[in-house]
Formats: structure tokens, sequence, C-alpha cells
């Protein structure tokens, strides 16, 4: 399944009197739009795409620095970090997804020129991912994605601009879920793996983190 890696901007899924919204995708709509920011970290719903499945609903959330971090960290940043998180709907529950329900994430960070080279970054960001499912008891299935290194150098006019080596994150996985109310779960570990690529304490039980990220 291919993972959307442009801002979330499409018609959002409409049902029609043909395909009522099932009970349980809007049980889960309820539950994220019910989600709340937490210290560093802004929510708030965005458009789902049409085109993934027949019902979708999302959230994107940012990362900010607060005064008192950019003090430690002796630079003026505000975004640490960005991302977006698509809970997807089929009730023909499609093979590859092994059920009905289908998390597409999608988080975005600046590094330190240091850690861009880090030979295992790859995947020890996919680590993360892992480790904030594991602590927070979710059972997925058919988890994948893949872990990229952006370098931004500006010429000519802008070549005063400094470079900069982003780390993408694109995952995706099939939440097991007892009780559509369950989706809470999978919610606040995405939040963890958020802030934890943002370089922000406290990281989830059992993850460490790399030096050389702007922490």
């Amino acid at each position: 399944m291919s993972h959307p890696s442009a801002p979330i901007v499409d018609d959002v899924a409409s049902p029609s009197s043909l395909h009522p919204v099932p009970q349980s995708f809007s049980r889960v709509k309820n539950v994220l739009e019910g989600v709340a920011d937490v210290p560093h970290v802004s929510v708030s719903a965005i458009r789902a795409p049409s085109k993934l499945a027949p019902f979708a609903t999302a959230i994107g959330a940012e990362v900010h620095a607060d005064a008192s971090f950019q003090r430690v960290s002796g630079e003026e940043i505000d975004e640490l970090a960005t991302g977006r998180v698509v809970v997807l709907h089929d009730p023909a529950a499609p093979d590859e997804w092994q059920g009905d329900f289908r998390i597409v994430s999608y988080i975005r960070a600046e590094l330190e020129h240091d850690m861009g080279n880090e030979a295992m970054l790859g995947a020890v960001a996919w680590s993360w991912l892992t480790d904030a499912l594991d602590a927070h008891d979710c059972e997925v299935l058919a988890a994948g994605g893949t872990t990229t290194r952006v370098l931004s150098e500006s010429f000519g006019t802008l070549s005063a601009r400094p470079s900069t080596i982003d780390l993408e994150l694109r995952a995706s996985w099939t939440p097991v879920l007892a009780e559509p109310e369950d989706i809470t779960d999978h919610f606040d570990a995405w939040v963890d793996l958020l802030t934890t690529i943002a370089g922000l304490p406290p990281l989830p039980a059992g993850v460490t983190a790399l030096p050389g990220r702007r922490r």
C-alpha cells in the first residue's frame, strides 16, 4: 500500500446513502475528533484522502519548542516536527490490510548534520515506532514503512541559507481493535513517536535517544 507523501488536501471521503457510515468507523472517528493538545504538541483535524478507502479520517500535529528548550539548545527553533495520521476503513477488509482498518502515518523532522549520516538511522527510527506501539500495548498486523533522509541545499541568491537534513518516516499498520475506542492507544503511541523523533523528553519506555538530534 502506498503512503501519502504530500499534505492531505484531497476531497474528504463523503459516504452516500448507498454507502452508510459503519458504526465501527463512526466510533473511531468520534474518538479522534475528541483528541486534545498535549504539552509541546498541537493537534487538529485535517482533510482525509478520498481515494485510499471508502471511509477515512485524519489528524495533523505539530511539535513546538518552548522558551526553555530554546535556551538549552541555543537555537531559535519553533517547530520541531510535523506529522499526520490517517485512519482508513474498508468493510471489505482488503487482503493486504489483514483487517478492515488501516493506519497511515507520515512524520518529518529536521536533524543535526552528523545525525543525517548515521548508518543505523533508518532502523532506529523504525524501532521508535515499534517501541511506541509496544509501550501502549497496541496489537498490529502487516506493519510496513520507509525512512528517508532529505538533504536541502540553497544556491545563488539563497546561498546564505544553511543546508538542512530532514528525516521522513512513512509507515502503515493494521490495528487490532477489540473495541473501536481502542484506537486511542494507537493515537497515543503515534504522538509518542512524533515527540521522540522531534527529540523531546520523556521518551517512551525502552527507547534510547540517539545523540545529535535537536535536543
